[in-house]
């Protein structure tokens, strides 16, 4: 993974979700340029870190956090938060998204109220849920567009208000809002992969929806251009092209499985009786716009989802 050429050398970062899937990459791309990571997780690993690389602990049902961990930090991103997806929308499952999300800055900004620091910057994840979905063909949401009022909408919400109180203080802020992120290594990719090594191409409902995504060294990098280039408030982190929910399942099969593949589609009824209230996120057209990010001055390793999957799947 590239990094952009960058003025800042040796900074001291600490990353919130530093074990989930971005979180890995994304220290591994820090600490190939030198940087020093510090990972906030609820349990040290038994195994040593690399060099440059190190653990502190935080626990949010605690609301406590290794005070050490900040004294020296120039830079936090913040990654952590439960999984949207995977687990049936409870309203117990639904404040847990919510406050993992949002909890972790609460007791960070306390800690910084009361202390002396040298933080820069916070450069938070967010999501394209904000947006809802699509309102208009062939228009695409910019920043500027207002939270959707449903349930992620709310959450990406509130996730960006925990930055107020760093904004506050004088610290600059960023919050990417993020599309599906496409990787290998797990998340929404491993998921279109599963039928696919059955040999069937399941297109979701009608397979029209757009898909805002991202690949997953391009996001990486995005949150060093952030750091790097002193960007403030919302930028969408997708990829130039949308591209429908048919088009990125059939690219999968084919990088897959060649030609020897059938394509069949998943009824609505189906994945709302499988999912339930969640299925709003597979099955909605979301096109997120990127020219954003593009006038700040990233440019996009993989802009296209064919340049995406001939690198996912050479």
């Amino acid at each position: 993974m590239a990094l952009l050429n960058t003025k800042i050398t040796m900074a001291k970062i600490l990353i919130t979700g530093g074990t989930g899937l971005v979180g890995k990459a994304l220290t591994k791309m820090l600490h190939s340029h030198g940087h020093k990571v510090t990972i906030l997780t609820r349990k040290i690993p038994t195994q040593a870190p690399a060099t440059g690389i190190q653990y502190a602990i935080w626990d949010l049902t605690l609301g406590k956090i290794d005070k050490t961990a900040l004294d020296e930090t120039e830079y936090i991103i913040h990654l952590a938060g439960a999984a949207v997806v995977e687990k049936k929308w409870t309203a117990r499952y639904k404040k847990e998204i919510i406050d993992s999300r949002t909890r972790g800055m609460d007791i960070i900004a306390d800690q910084l109220k009361n202390n002396s620091h040298q933080l820069k910057a916070v450069i938070s994840a967010s999501a394209i849920g904000w947006y809802g979905p699509d309102q208009s063909t062939g228009i695409s949401f910019s920043e500027s567009a207002p939270a959707a009022k449903d349930f992620l909408g709310e959450t990406c919400r509130i996730w960006e208000e925990s930055l107020i109180p760093f904004s506050a203080m004088g610290i600059r802020t960023c919050a990417l809002r993020t599309g599906i992120v496409l990787t290998r290594e797990g998340g929404a990719l491993k998921e279109f992969e599963k039928p696919v090594r059955l040999g069937i191409a399941a297109i979701l409902g009608n397979g029209k929806q757009k898909v805002s995504w991202i690949h997953l060294e391009d996001l990486c990098r995005m949150y060093c251009f952030a750091i790097e280039k002193e960007i403030n408030g919302a930028y969408n982190a997708v990829a130039p092209a949308p591209v429908s929910n048919a088009e990125l399942t059939l690219g999968i099969a084919k990088k897959m499985k060649g030609n020897f593949f059938i394509s069949a589609h998943v009824p609505e009824f189906v994945l709302k009786l499988m999912m339930g209230e969640r299925s709003v996120e597979v099955l909605k057209s979301c096109t997120v716009s990127a020219e954003k990010i593009k006038e700040a001055g990233f440019t996009f390793h993989y802009p296209s989802i064919d340049a995406a999957l001939q690198s996912l799947y050479p």
